[in-house]
Order: structure tokens, then C-alpha cells, then sequence
């Protein structure tokens, strides 16, 4: 039997490589760019809430990934830790959260001292908190620790994986879009602002339903600054004008960023889809198990997403 062919080396190829590996299957991953190249390398990130479709199974997906972060964090080179903070709005969400929100033991609803100016809503919460260039490597430490096989190798098409592997795991984020010819997934381009951390310990995300917000989130000496959120757009060149508008949201919320030291700025693009799509199929003799239309859901809802991948080809 063929090795595993796994396309892409963002956190969800690799995660699905080192599930697969760590289980005995030979693996090898194919990516055209290095994972601290791909768009989960500048992700804030953490794991948290994930408002997409089907929400039955981005339950289960987050369930699963908050456990195996909630235990990441217990190893300091991981690159994951927890941390509390605040998840606030603008206007009034209500009393109705998302039903993972259940699995944050200390969630409580903000006061309104505990809200910054121009907020109504907010819940503060500890969660896991993932630094990716470190966790990217940590994930690719441990994917070849267990056997597998990274290659610099970009996968031209469908065709040509299938003729390659009797299974493969389709998990190109955006690249989809050429890749397998889905005209649902879309790039949501993401910039963000990284800084050296005067001191910030505790994570902030605006929930909002516009393409701007603003979020932090600490990682030891640096502080990842958020956020943007552009449908449809394919630069990956960050632009002044956003991240100008970024460290001013920040700044006007918390006087500690206010001429603060860049470090860089960063630019991803999400892989933007109606839902996820994980799913098999079977395409010119091979098993095909898409995994990708996370959004900007993709490092909270991984390891579900992996373990899923997993059964799916058992069951094959």
C-alpha cells in the first residue's frame, strides 16, 4: 500500500500527518509552500467559538480540538498555553452562546467596568492560546518523529495525486478554489500587526459583523494585533493602510499600544467557504478526504477535523 498523500502543510495537513503517522500509517505530506509559510503560520490564534456550518460537527470538531489544546498546553515547547481574556461586542448579543463556549470552565459574563468604552456585550473566559510558528513546528517535530515525510512538492492536480496515492487528504485551505475546482471557497484576507508585548497577558477579540475588529493576543514577548477581514481578495502584501488602522483600534482600547514597537506585519488568506467541506470521495481509483472551508476557524477546529480524517479512511 501506497503511503498517505496529504496535500498541504498548513495546520491542518500537518495535524492530519501526525494523526496518521502517530497511528503507524506511512505519510507523506506534498505542500508548495513551508508551513511557516502558509497562511496558519500568521493565524492570531486561538481556539474558541466557531460560527460555521454544519454546526453539529464544528461542535464536535471543537470539542475534540479543545481537548487535545487543553493538553498541549501542558508542555512548554508546544507553543500553546492558556490564558484568560475577554470576547466583546459593540452591540448586544444576548444571553445565547455558542454551545462550545460550554467548555470554557471559568466563562462569565462582563460586567460593565469590565468592558472597554463603546462595548455592550462581552464574556471573559480562559482559553488555549497557540503562538504558530512555534506550534507549526512542534507539529512538524512530532509529524517526523513518528516516520512521516515532508516534501517541497506542489501537487498540480487531483489526477496526479490520485495516480500517486491510493489515499489522499486534501487539505489546501484556499487552494482548493484551483485545485479541486470549487468556486464556493474564496479567499478572506487576514492582516495582522505583530508587536513586542509591553506587558499584555490576557487576550481581547471583538465579535463583530463587519470586515474590521480588533483582537490581541499575547505570546511571551510578542503580541499579535488583529484585525481585518477581506472577502474575495487574493494580496498577500500587507498594506500600510490596514495596518495603520489596526494599531489605532488597538491603541484607542488599550493605552499600553500606543507607540508600541512593530515587529512585522503579516498577511493570510482564510479559505472562506458556505461550510466546511470534510468529506470523502472516490476519484480515479483513489480515496480523496477533503478537509478544508474553515475560514478563520481553522487552527480551533483542527485536531476534531484530523480525527475525523482518520475514521474516514478506516471506514474506507
Amino acid at each position: 500500500m501506497s503511503p498517505v498523500l496529504v496535500i498541504g502543510a498548513g495546520v491542518h495537513g500537518l495535524t492530519c500527518g501526525v494523526v496518521l503517522a502517530e497511528a503507524g500509517r506511512d505519510v507523506l505530506i506534498r505542500t508548495a509552500e513551508r508551513p511557516r509559510e502558509t497562511t496558519s503560520a500568521v493565524a492570531g490564534a486561538m481556539w474558541g467559538p466557531a460560527r460555521l456550518k454544519p454546526p453539529e460537527r464544528v461542535l464536535y470538531w471543537a470539542t475534540l480540538s479543545h481537548a487535545e489544546f487543553t493538553g498541549l498546553a501542558r508542555d512548554e515547547n508546544s507553543g500553546v498555553h492558556l490564558a484568560s481574556g475577554r470576547m466583546a461586542a459593540r452591540f448586544d448579543l444576548g444571553d445565547v452562546v455558542p454551545p462550545e463556549t460550554k467548555l470554557i470552565p471559568d466563562l462569565r459574563r462582563c460586567g460593565e467596568q469590565d468592558l472597554p468604552d463603546g462595548f455592550v456585550w462581552g464574556y471573559r473566559g480562559t482559553v488555549p492560546l497557540i503562538d504558530m510558528p512555534r506550534y507549526l513546528d512542534h507539529l512538524l517535530e512530532r509529524f517526523r518523529a513518528a516516520g512521516g515525510e515532508i516534501r517541497l512538492s506542489p501537487v498540480q492536480s487531483l489526477a496526479d495525486a490520485a495516480a500517486e496515492s491510493d489515499v489522499v487528504v486534501n487539505c489546501t485551505g484556499v487552494g482548493a478554489h484551483e485545485l479541486v475546482g470549487d468556486p464556493g471557497v474564496h479567499p478572506l484576507l487576514g492582516q495582522h500587526v505583530v508587536v513586542r508585548n509591553p506587558g499584555i497577558d490576557e487576550y481581547f477579540i471583538e465579535l463583530s459583523d463587519g470586515g474590521e475588529f480588533t483582537s490581541w493576543m499575547p505570546h511571551g514577548d510578542r503580541l499579535v494585533l488583529g484585525g481585518i477581514s477581506l472577502d474575495h481578495d487574493w494580496r498577500r502584501t500587507p498594506r500600510p493602510d490596514i495596518s495603520d488602522g489596526i494599531l489605532r483600534r488597538a491603541a484607542r482600547l488599550e493605552p499600553r499600544l500606543a507607540d508600541v514597537e512593530v515587529l512585522e506585519e503579516t498577511v493570510g488568506l482564510r479559505p472562506g467557504r458556505d461550510s466546511v467541506r470534510l468529506c470523502a470521495e472516490d476519484y480515479e481509483g483513489a480515496r480523496i478526504i477533503h478537509d478544508y472551508g474553515h475560514a478563520g476557524c481553522g487552527v480551533g477546529l483542527s485536531w476534531g477535523c484530523a480525527f475525523e480524517v482518520a475514521d474516514l479512511i478506516e471506514d474506507g
